[in-house]
C-alpha cells in the first residue's frame, strides 16, 4: 500500500454512497447497511481513519462525475470541513466522473472496484492469490492509465489507488501493462495445473471435500479453525481470508474428510475479481459438501444469502459449476450466540434444511458435524463385490474407502457390501473390473 496510508498520520477518509432508490436491484438491502459495509470495508485498510460519510440520492447518473453540481459542492463543503484526504465513493466510477471529482474536491477519489483490489492486494498470501490479484488490478487499470501502477515493483501489498507519483507515459503503460498480464496469465496457468494435480491427488486418497461458503465476515475463518484445530486468521474484519485454505478432519463415522476454507462473498463483487479468484470457486465446484456460513444474527442475512446464491448461479451459468449443487449445500446459521443461543435460531430459518451454531462458542458444532456425515451418507451408493480371499490390498481398500455393511467369507471369496461414493466406487470398478 502506498506510503501516506501505510505510515505516517492516518489519511482522513471519507466514504460516499451514490443511493439510486430506483435503480436498486436488491430491495432488501437498505441504503444505512450499504453504507456501512462500505465503511468496514474501508477501516479494514491499515492507516485510514474515516471522518466522514454520507448517503447522496442520485435521480439519475451523471456522466460528468456522477452526483448532480449542488449535490459535488455540497460534498466539497462537507471534506473541508473535515480535512479530508481521500473519498471512497461506494459505487463504479468511469475514469472521467473519478477525474472530475478530483478536480473538484482537491482530493484523491477511488471506487468501489479499486478500493477492493487494494484490500485484496494487500491480503493475498497464496502464490495464486497475489497473481490472480494482481491480474485482477492490471486489467483495472487498463482504462485508468492516469493512474500510477508502480506497485509492480512494491515491497508491500496493495496497488497505489490511495496515494501515487503521479501521471505516466500512457502509451508506455499500455505496452508495459500488456506484457505484464501476459506473463502473469502464463505463470497463473502453471500455478493452477500444479493446484490440478494436487486435487486430483486428494481424489486418490480420496477423502470427501467440504467447502466453506459465505458472505465476507460471516464467521466461516472461525468456523474452519473450530472444526479443524487451526489457527488460519480469523477476525471481524470483512475479507480477512483470501486465500483458500485446507486442512484435514475427522468426522463422527470415523472417516476423514478435507474441510476448505475460502474467500467471502460481497455484493456487487468486481467482475474482474470474479475470475481472479477462480482457484476458490473451483474448490467449491470440486466440494462434495457445501456449507453456507451465514450470519443470521446480521439485518441483510437475507440479503446476503441472495448475493452468494447468485454468484453460484452464474458459476452454473459459466459452467463452472453443476446444476445440483443445492443438493450438496447446507445452510449453517452461525452466530446463534447473539441471538440467545442455538435453541432461538430455528424460527428464523426461511425452509429447507440448516443448523444453527455458534462457531465462537462451539454451540451446536457436534449437530453439524452429524449433518454433514449424514449429507455424504446420503450422497453414496451401496454396492457389493466378491473379492478373492488371498486378495488382502483389495480388501483393505475397501475397508479404507467405503463403509463396509456385511461380510460374508465364503470358501475362496470374500463378498462385501459397502457404501461409498459414487466416485470411489466407479474408480474402484475400474481398477479391479469388479461388477456388483
Amino acid at each position: 500500500m502506498s506510503d501516506n496510508v501505510s505510515g505516517g498520520a492516518p489519511t482522513r477518509a471519507a466514504v460516499i454512497l451514490p443511493w439510486e432508490r430506483e435503480a436498486v436491484s436488491d430491495s432488501r438491502r437498505s441504503a444505512e447497511a450499504r453504507l456501512a459495509e462500505a465503511m468496514g470495508l474501508t477501516a479494514s485498510i491499515g492507516g485510514l481513519v474515516i471522518v466522514h460519510s454520507a448517503i447522496m440520492p442520485l435521480r439519475h447518473r451523471r456522466p460528468s462525475a456522477l452526483l448532480g453540481e449542488g449535490q459535488v459542492e455540497m460534498v466539497h463543503a462537507d471534506l473541508k470541513a473535515h480535512e479530508v484526504d481521500l473519498v471512497v465513493m461506494d459505487t463504479a466510477l468511469t475514469p472521467v466522473q473519478q477525474r472530475n471529482l478530483e478536480k473538484a474536491w482537491g482530493c484523491k477519489v477511488i471506487d468501489r472496484t479499486g478500493l477492493i483490489l487494494d484490500i485484496f492486494g494487500e491480503r493475498a498470501r497464496t502464490k495464486e492469490g497475489a497473481l490472480q490479484v494482481e491480474l485482477a488490478h492490471l486489467d483495472y487499470q487498463r482504462s485508468r492509465l492516469v493512474r500510477s501502477w508502480t506497485h509492480l515493483e512494491r515491497q508491500r501489498g496493495g496497488f497505489g489507488f490511495l496515494g501515487g507519483p503521479g501521471e505516466t507515459q500512457i502509451e508506455a503503460d499500455r505496452r508495459m501493462i500488456a506484457v505484464r498480464m501476459a506473463k502473469l496469465k502464463r505463470e497463473i496457468e502453471e500455478v493452477r495445473r500444479t493446484r490440478g494435480l494436487h486435487r486430483e491427488a486428494r481424489r486418490r486418497t480420496p477423502y470427501p471435500i467440504i467447502a466453506l461458503i459465505g458472505y465476507t465476515n460471516a464467521g466461516k475463518s472461525t468456523l474452519f479453525n473450530a472444526l479443524t484445530g487451526a489457527t488460519v486468521h480469523a477476525q471481524d474484519q470483512l475479507f480477512a481470508t483470501l486465500d483458500p485454505t485446507m486442512r484435514t478432519i475427522a468426522l463422527p463415522s470415523g472417516r476423514p474428510a478435507i474441510l476448505s476454507d475460502t474467500v467471502g462473498f460481497i455484493s456487487d463483487l468486481p467482475t474482474e475479481l470474479v475470475a481472479a479468484f477462480r482457484a476458490t470457486l473451483e474448490e467449491v465446484a470440486a466440494a462434495d459438501v457445501i456449507l453456507h456460513v451465514r450470519d443470521i444474527a446480521h439485518p441483510d442475512t437475507a440479503a446476503q444469502k441472495a448475493d452468494v446464491l447468485g454468484v453460484l448461479d452464474a458459476m452454473v451459468r459459466d459452467g463452472a459449476l453443476d446444476a445440483d449443487w443445492p443438493r450438496r449445500t447446507l445452510d449453517v446459521l452461525n452466530k446463534a450466540d447473539l441471538l440467545g443461543g442455538v435453541s432461538a435460531v430455528p424460527g428464523l430459518v426461511e425452509g429447507g434444511a440448516a443448523v444453527p451454531i455458534s462457531a465462537l462458542s462451539g454451540e451446536g458444532l457436534d449437530l453439524l458435524r452429524a449433518a454433514i456425515d449424514e449429507r455424504l451418507a446420503s450422497a453414496k451408493e451401496v454396492a457389493s463385490f466378491d473379492i478373492p480371499s488371498s486378495d488382502g490390498a483389495t480388501l483393505a481398500w475397501l475397508y479404507r474407502h467405503g463403509e463396509v455393511l456385511a461380510r460374508e467369507d465364503q470358501e475362496e471369496a470374500i463378498r462385501l457390501t459397502v457404501r461409498m461414493l459414487p466416485a470411489d466406487r466407479a474408480r474402484f470398478e475400474a481398477m479391479t473390473g469388479a461388477g456388483a
